[in-house]
């Protein structure tokens, strides 16, 4: 039977796995009109580049061209491409690999999927390319901003045996962070509080009501001013550790976006997130083993003022 979402009509290039756009389910006149208005980024003339080469093709295998008609609820593939993508100057080192997962240990700055202005420089597009695994896929993600561990699955037949780990937060994760020490406050500790969007930035904020996000927090070690903290998140929200430590008068040192964006110049990487996905553990649902990994990176010594 014909799977409309694990086409096999476009290849990975260069490391890169097609993109997909669907066609709502009414609409009507030229495919390419659509295109042009649902993806304003890439112009006609090059759309009509693309068809010709052949790099715009129907999720049965039907080539388009400009004379394509608009045929509601149908998914086209096409290569994602940009003019020109900042270099990430830090490679992720691969601490396991075997016939379903793999496990990378991240640098700070490294984006682990294509968005924005990254492509190549991307975890996920490295790691295809240097090890010829098109199927490739993280079953997690962590921030730019952050460095550590990711895991990803190497065969699409497994993956969904894996996911439901995270799904069901079958694994336990730890952090490490550098912020400020509060003497006033006492640790160990659980913050839980309910997190939503707040419209700005993709920045997230604490709101009114049922907690959907808990983390547990300690103290490694301390001095008058800084501190380093163990962070091991119960629930998976977006910038969750970041902004319950933000909460708290607590923010990351490194930490751009809370309590207020502040980005740095573009290939300023002078001041990274002292955040790290520094260890995690989980019970193989395939062979009952107990897996457990480290991050071999560190953060910064604590700060003397």
């Amino acid at each position: 039977m014909h799977n409309s979402h694990d086409p096999k009509v476009l290849p990975v290039r260069d490391g890169v796995s097609p993109s997909c756009v669907v066609l709502p389910s009414q609409g009507g006149g030229l495919l390419i009109d659509f295109l042009c208005e649902r993806l304003p980024a890439v112009s006609r003339k090059d759309w009509l580049r693309r068809m010709a080469a052949g790099q715009v093709v129907s999720e049965t295998g039907d080539r388009a061209d400009p004379a394509s008609g608009f045929i509601p609820g149908l998914r086209y593939y096409y290569y994602r491409e940009l003019d020109a993508e900042p270099e990430i100057p830090f490679a992720a080192q691969v601490i396991h690999r075997d016939g379903h997962l793999l496990v990378a240990d991240k640098p700070h700055f490294l984006p682990v999927v294509p968005a924005g202005q990254y492509l190549q420089n991307t975890l996920l597009v490295r790691l295809k390319r240097e090890f010829d695994l098109p199927e490739l896929s993280p079953i997690h993600r962590i921030d730019r901003d952050t460095a550590g561990l990711v895991v990803f699955s190497v065969q699409r037949a497994t993956r969904g045996i894996y996911q439901g780990l995270f799904r069901d937060r079958a694994i336990h994760k730890v952090y490490e962070a550098v912020a400020p020490f509060r003497a006033d406050l006492s640790f160990p500790r659980e913050h839980a509080s309910r997190l939503e969007e707040s419209g700005h930035f993709f920045r997230m904020h604490e709101v009114a009501g049922e907690p959907n996000s808990r983390t547990l927090m300690e103290i490694i070690e301390h001095n008058q001013a800084w501190a380093r903290y163990r962070l091991s998140p119960v629930s998976g929200k977006r910038h969750q550790l970041r902004v319950h430590m933000a909460a708290l008068r607590l923010p990351l040192r490194g930490d751009t976006f809370y309590p207020v964006v502040n980005d740095p110049e573009h290939g300023d990487y002078s001041n990274p997130l002292q955040l790290l996905a520094r260890s995690l553990s989980f019970e193989d649902p395939l062979t009952g083993q107990v897996r457990e990994f480290t991050s071999r990176r560190s953060l910064q010594a604590l700060p003397q003022d």
